[in-house]
């Protein structure tokens, strides 16, 4: 008999339970073997078995995050970190600090919040006045846009001349120069000159993110940008080095850059690097069958695709990032390919086009037959008429739960700007829930946290974390706590091409598993966030 390990003194949750009960779980060598009764479970462990005690607590699947950038969230807690900054002083205060401690050729980092700034926009000046004369790049939160001061612009020959790429846009003073923010895909204009992480730090960086996201009791992964894109570094090299050294413990599937410059011909390239991966030969950590699209933006900065027209002048309706008569195309190519998609789909234009791509695939009789894991993440806006194509086509609603309530960036950058009626309709999850969408949860760490019980905690409330008290959109679009549980384990394991294996306690499932200090079943609803993960087990192994 292999080695044992008892869970006991706890409750229990997996898919397919309204709520916890009362349980214990048996794991031997790395896998489930029993789940349920404390006194029938304890009864099959081995004399020698090890005993966990969950003390109370509540023992569910390890979380699985299907949208999540870990390698540059870890460099960026590596370098010049502004997402514990407040507002744009201490942001500045921040800056200035670093500068001072550190005398790098470049100031490089992220993590600023658009809110802070007026018109979510910071100037050049603000950031010469602390970098003292060295080229700093700064990523926002969400990494839509970077605010660069003068220095930075000028070794890059940005000017006032330089004309805003298709797909992207310079913020302009009154004269008509770069302003000292820039949007999307004129971040790209600093490529020549900025530096990346060199393959120390890259990895540095995905080991501090792992160390972080283990500890929030997440066994498993999607990294949603794996390539040379939005200014991140390609994570493949960094993935490959640290499973072939032993250093990655978690499950990753790797979603790999679709380069919105190119045309189908890049599919080749893309189905070798799946191919490299496989080739590995440990797909239980690492797979790399899955690519991600990008088809607008975000609301903020207009570069978001959405029916109707922003609330600005001159008016404006977003970016298409991928020509949407070129995309069904591409999306029916790499399926035949056996690449799933993973779209970026905020605006709920890009959600249509998308939604349209994948139709294609169900008139071609691939649709819901097909095998691959088709999904749409981030849906802030959704046309009432695509609720029920998620369920029809198949298509898996990527959510990050914790955006769905009403910040201070909602509240001033995002809600004014909206065409009429797209309020009720921000982040409509529940709706999606009812109309039978398959659900996956991710957080897109670092533009917000990466806890997936702060996430949970909103998915129920839609409120929390210094938000409106006001539920966001009112009650209509609440999850339960069942429902947001199971999204973020069955359901994102299912995501990132593991719902075979885990995801669940069930029996034959990898004992990968995640211990809360509360049964959240007992506490109330505002309470959740109160809630810690206090073990990770990954295989049967504490991590």
């Amino acid at each position: 008999m292999g080695a044992e390990v008892l869970f006991e003194n706890g409750s229990v949750f997996t898919a397919g339970m309204e709520r916890s009960r009362a349980g214990s779980v048996l794991v031997r060598d790395g896998v489930i073997v029993a789940v349920g009764d404390a006194s029938e479970v304890g009864a099959r462990a081995d004399a020698g078995a090890a005993r966990v005690d969950v003390g109370g607590g509540l023992v569910v699947p390890g979380f699985q995050d299907a949208h999540v950038h870990p390698v540059p969230a870890g460099v960026e807690m590596l370098q010049c970190d502004l997402s514990e900054a407040g507002s744009a002083a201490e942001a500045l205060r921040l800056v200035g600090d670093y500068a001072a401690a550190h005398d790098d050729e470049w100031i490089v980092g992220g993590g600023w919040t658009m809110d802070h700034f007026a018109g979510g926009a910071p100037t050049r000046e603000a950031l010469d006045a602390v970098t003292g004369g060295r080229p700093a790049v700064l990523l926002s939160r969400d990494h839509h846009s970077a605010w660069v001061n003068t220095a930075a612009l000028a070794l890059a020959g940005v000017t006032a001349s330089t004309p805003d790429p298709a797909d992207g846009r310079l913020e302009r003073d009154a004269s008509g120069a770069p302003s000292g923010t820039l949007h999307e895909g004129a971040v790209g204009l600093l490529d020549r000159v900025r530096p990346v992480p060199d393959a120390a730090l890259a990895r540095a960086g995905l080991l501090t993110a792992q160390e972080h996201l283990l500890s929030l009791g997440i066994t498993g992964w999607q990294d949603a940008l794996v390539g040379e894109g939005m200014g991140f570094i390609d994570a493949f090299p960094v993935y490959r080095a640290a499973l072939e050294s032993g250093e990655l413990r978690a499950r990753v599937t790797a979603a790999l850059w679709w380069e919105r410059s190119e045309d189908e011909s890049q599919i080749e390239r893309l189905a070798a690097r799946r191919d490299e991966a496989a080739a590995l030969g440990q797909p239980a950590l690492f797979v790399a069958d899955t690519v991600k699209m990008m088809l607008d933006g975000i609301v903020e900065n207009q570069t978001a695709s959405i029916h109707g027209h922003y609330g600005v002048h001159p008016p404006s309706s977003g970016i298409d990032f991928i020509d949407p008569a070129a995309l069904g195309g591409y999306v029916a190519a790499l399926d035949a390919r056996g690449l799933s998609v993973h779209f970026h789909a905020l605006g709920d234009r890009a959600v249509t086009q998308a939604l349209d791509a994948l139709q294609g695939l169900d008139r071609a009789g691939a649709g819901r037959a097909s095998a691959r894991r088709h999904q749409l993440a981030h849906l802030q806006l959704v046309d009432p008429a695509d609720f029920a194509r998620f369920a029809e086509l198949g298509a898996i609603a990527n959510l990050q739960a914790f955006w769905a309530r009403t910040d201070e960036q909602l509240r001033d950058l995002n809600l004014p700007i909206l065409p009429p009626g797209a309020v009720s309709r921000t982040y409509p999850f529940g709706r999606l829930a009812r109309a039978g969408a398959p659900l996956a949860f991710g957080s897109d760490w670092p533009v917000s946290t990466a806890d997936p019980l702060a996430a949970i905690h909103v998915a129920v409330n839609r409120t929390g974390f210094d938000a409106a008290p006001e539920p966001l959109g009112g009650t209509v679009d609440l999850l339960d706590l069942a429902t947001a549980l199971t999204g973020y384990t069955a359901g994102s394991a299912f995501a990132n091409g593991r719902g075979d294996t885990t995801g669940q306690l069930r029996p034959g499932f990898l004992a990968d598993l995640a211990i809360v200090d509360q049964d959240l079943f007992s506490l109330p609803s505002d309470a959740l966030a109160s809630a810690r993960v206090t073990a990770t087990y990954v295989g049967g192994v504490p991590v």
